[in-house]
């Protein structure tokens, strides 16, 4: 349930720290007070659509904290960790900062996170029923959507909309195969050749490597050939030759060596010398013998560096790039061979198709005792609210398959008993619409898991002993959760387990709004003034602690 809600420079708050309780609790006040801001500003905590008129006149931006308890179970928990979001001592915080430009940013738990995270966190915490959700019973789309929810079918729709848009993606295909088939063709075909040339390349990264080595140990064989005897000469041929000199210096230096000691370092590194000279000699005989001008190779590797040069420059990428390129248009041409048949495409659409039937199907068997339950229950609702004989059926209607299953849904009323049943939009006056909204929302509200529940003036239009009404279906609600309710009336907030007072006031040249709870005088005298607008009475205020249960002082 919300324990906190912290709101700094909101519209006409400039500084707010409120403390929640369990139970039904009323906001009440003057109309323009600043009750629905509240509610706003908590919206935007839950991760409501924010723009730059949120923040205060004069103000750089505005920051709203909420802190929630975390409920047990549910799955916010884990849903939590897996997000690496944990909350400290069972608390969940949202915080919202909406600066002058429009620009917001988002936090849970003091982390940085996206709207659509912050908006997720929210769903689990909250549930806010504005005051226009009434004129929204009339659309179809909000009547299917109130059906699965009573239905706990959220992830049953969700899947049937994720089925029908694969079937009619597959039967979009196939429709296009059919149609564009001789041009599919000829693209095929072209993609097809340019695919065997890359084949038949056969293009190696290995030999690619290789090759241009051996292109160049080639193309230069001459050079090497003359600079290999050069080497030779110098190294080991004639007295002058290099391992010669080093095998006579090696031997005056042994000599000299036996009689000074001190020259044992430098034999050393004569006798090292001449043996790496000698080894060095060795390995050029070697690669001398090795080397040979061969021609017919040379022109042989050339013709084939040009060929994969040729190909790659055609299709302007890297030698290196053709193996990727090949495996690239083999996946493109088994994606067109796939999707130009007609027949396969069918088999595929066929597949699901079913699925989507399936699916559907689900769909439905959640959806048709959830509505007679919902039809049920309201229709008993309605007895208490002033329609009395009245009668409610949330209908399925079976429909075209669509992405919302293969039933349409339309809520009728029959406000007396002598009239038959007719849709929603068409019979019901804006009193008896309120009246039904609100019992379809209490209703709707008993099957939900969220903790705490919000009422943004939805007992507009109704007065009397049905606002008493309402009230005690509200007060019965805040038995199980936590229910806040801006009201404007009496019944309604008499009912409350406890009432809040919202009132502005100029401060210099601003408006600002402020947040009073109320002890039991102070909901006396707030119920009297709701009573009995500008001039109070003693006789107002009686009746006011009357509704409260309580004695009036004298």
């Amino acid at each position: 349930m919300l324990r906190r809600l912290t709101i700094r420079d909101f519209v006409i708050v400039d500084r707010l720290e409120l403390e929640f309780q369990s139970g039904f609790g009323a906001l009440t006040g003057e109309t323009g007070a600043g009750k629905s801001i509240l509610l706003d500003a908590l919206g935007l905590a839950l991760g409501g659509r924010a723009d730059a008129g949120a923040v205060r006149i004069g103000r750089d931006k505005a920051d709203i904290a909420a802190e929630f308890e975390l409920p047990v179970g549910g799955g916010l928990s884990d849903w939590l960790t897996s997000q690496d979001l944990p909350g400290d001592d069972g608390m969940v915080i949202l915080r919202r900062v909406v600066e002058s430009g429009g620009r917001s940013r988002a936090w849970i738990n003091g982390v940085p996170v996206t709207q659509a995270q912050l908006r997720e966190a929210g769903d689990w915490l909250a549930d806010i029923h504005g005051q226009h959700a009434h004129h929204a019973l009339i659309r179809g789309d909000a009547q299917r959507a109130l059906i699965d929810a009573h239905a706990g079918a959220a992830a049953l729709a969700n899947d049937v909309a994720v089925r029908f848009r694969a079937w009619q993606q597959l039967a979009e295909l196939r429709r296009t195969a059919e149609q564009d088939s001789a041009a599919s063709e000829r693209e095929r075909e072209l993609l097809a050749w340019q695919i065997g040339e890359l084949r038949d390349l056969a293009f190696d990264p290995d030999e690619w490597v290789e090759i241009n080595h051996e292109h160049s140990r080639l193309a230069h064989a001459a050079s090497l050939t003359e600079g290999a005897d050069e080497a030779l000469a110098t190294l080991g041929e004639g007295d002058g030759a290099v391992t010669s000199l080093l095998r006579h210096i090696g031997v005056r230096v042994d000599a000299m060596a036996d009689i000074d000691p001190g020259l044992g370092d430098v034999r050393e590194l004569l006798a090292g010398a001449a043996i790496q000279a000698d080894e060095a000699l060795h390995a050029l005989r070697r690669y001398r013998d090795r080397l040979d001008l061969d021609p017919q190779r040379l022109a042989e590797i050339e013709r084939r560096i040009g060929a994969v040069t040729d190909v790659a420059r055609k299709y302007r990428v890297d030698p290196e790039g053709l193996p990727e390129l090949l495996d690239t248009w083999s996946g493109k041409l088994e994606e067109m061979v796939a999707r130009a048949d007609p027949v396969h495409l069918a088999e595929q659409e066929a597949l699901a198709r079913r699925a989507y039937d399936e699916a559907a199907a689900r769909l439905s068997a959640a959806r048709r005792p959830a509505a007679d339950r919902l039809s049920r229950e309201v229709s008993e609702a309605m007895q208490t609210l002033a329609m009395a004989g009245g009668q409610f059926a949330a209908v399925l209607e079976p429909c075209a398959p669509s992405a919302h299953g293969v039933e349409a849904a339309e809520f009728r009323v029959a406000a007396n008993p002598s009239q038959p049943l007719r849709p929603l939009a068409k019979v019901a006056s804006g009193g008896e619409l309120s009246r039904i909204g609100l019992a379809i929302q209490v209703m709707t509200s008993r099957d939900s898991a969220t903790p705490t529940l919000i009422f943004d003036e939805v007992d507009v239009g109704i007065g009397g002993g049905v606002a008493e009404i309402v009230g005690k279906l509200l007060h019965r609600l805040g038995q199980e959760r936590q229910v806040l309710c801006v009201t404007h009336l009496p019944q309604v907030a008499a009912c409350a387990d406890w009432q809040w007072n919202i009132a502005k006031s100029n401060r210099g040249n601003e408006v600002v709004s402020a947040v009073t709870p109320l002890e039991m005088d102070g909901r006396i005298e707030e119920i009297a003034r709701m009573l009995g607008g500008v001039s109070i009475t003693d006789t107002t205020r009686r009746h006011a602690a009357e509704m409260l249960g309580v004695t009036a002082a004298p």
